[in-house]
């Protein structure tokens, strides 16, 4: 499919039904409907997992499933995985924004999700063969802790996971951390700081998708906001981490290669933000989807080639450490 409003040089492309979910398709009534966790089952359905915030401003995660990803979704008739803050007080003001990946180790999803509460957004943990059934591994990293998920497979011996703290300096930088059995972490690493002054990430970083794996390296797509005059801008930009070694950054993006421009990114909840938190691949290996949450309102879609993005970054990417202090 193809935006003719898209410019020339952009490496995504918004699907022409966007938005593709709303409020108004929930079988119940809801405030918003956005920053969905996405997966490509085995049976080629499109999963989303979305952050459904109500009118009381809590939020849960329910699936929506969808034979080619676009239309005629199939949305469950109660939420998917929702706060119980009875059994765990973490999430007492609701569930937001997780990440999906598939661990072939243990043949089981990990969903890397944001628990909220009167302490602040920490992460929280669930594991699922089916997206019935989930197996809460409750709190993994305390407050202040968000914009978080894994990597697929274990390094030396430990799993590793990408997140996103609030250091005592005020400074919101993405970080690596790892474990041997998914619940105890540490040896925490910064791997990409944002960058300050005039640039479009200067304000803060945090991963957006779960990390793509290419013949080259770990592709992350991670959103930077930059605070202006009428409020954050949140778009995002691209980095590549070794295969080998996913605690280095090879390279990072210096200019952003998505942002919101169409009316239901400027307006809405949250005016000027495109946020994705899910993806996925093409039958040709190459072809990216990303699903996004538009203005904290509805859902998008924008399509993309690996390759490009890959090609892109070789001339407009700079050595990952350069903006990485040690703290």
């Amino acid at each position: 499919m193809t935006d003719s409003r898209s410019p020339a040089n952009s490496l995504f492309t918004r699907n022409p039904r966007n938005p593709l979910l709303t409020a108004a398709d929930w079988p119940h009534t809801v405030n918003a409907v956005f920053n969905p966790g996405a997966v490509r089952l085995k049976d080629g359905t499109t999963l989303l997992l979305c952050r459904v915030e109500d009118r009381r401003g809590i939020s849960s995660l329910w699936a929506a499933r969808s034979s080619n990803g676009v239309d005629k979704w199939e949305i469950d008739p109660k939420p998917t995985l929702a706060p119980e803050p009875d059994k765990n007080p973490e999430e007492v003001w609701g569930v937001e924004d997780p990440r999906i990946v598939w661990l072939e180790e243990i043949g089981k999803y990990a969903i890397t999700y944001t628990a909220y509460s009167q302490t602040g957004p920490a992460v929280s943990m669930a594991l699922t063969e089916d997206f019935r059934a989930f197996e809460r591994l409750r709190l993994v990293l305390a407050p202040e802790d968000k914009d978080a998920a894994l990597l697929p497979r274990r390094y030396r011996g430990c799993w590793l996971m990408i997140h996103r703290p609030v250091t005592g300096r005020g400074a919101a930088d993405i970080w690596v951390a790892e474990s041997p059995d998914l619940r105890h972490w540490g040896k925490h690493q910064l791997l990409l700081a944002a960058r300050r002054g005039a640039w479009w990430d200067a304000s803060k970083i945090g991963l957006a998708t779960p990390l793509i794996e290419t013949e080259r390296g770990w592709l992350m797509l991670y959103h930077g906001v930059r605070a202006t005059a009428s409020g954050s801008l949140y778009r995002l930009g691209v980095a590549l981490l070794d295969l080998a070694d996913p605690r280095q950054c090879l390279m990072r993006s210096d200019e952003w290669i998505f942002g919101p421009r169409e009316a239901y990114e400027r307006q809405g909840d949250v005016a000027g933000v495109v946020f994705p938190c899910g993806y996925t691949i093409g039958d040709d290996g190459d072809t990216v989807n990303i699903y996004y949450g538009a203005a904290d309102t509805c859902i998008g879609l924008a399509t993309g080639r690996i390759s490009e993005i890959l090609n892109w970054l070789d001339t407009h990417g700079e050595g990952g450490s350069e903006h990485s202090p040690i703290i």
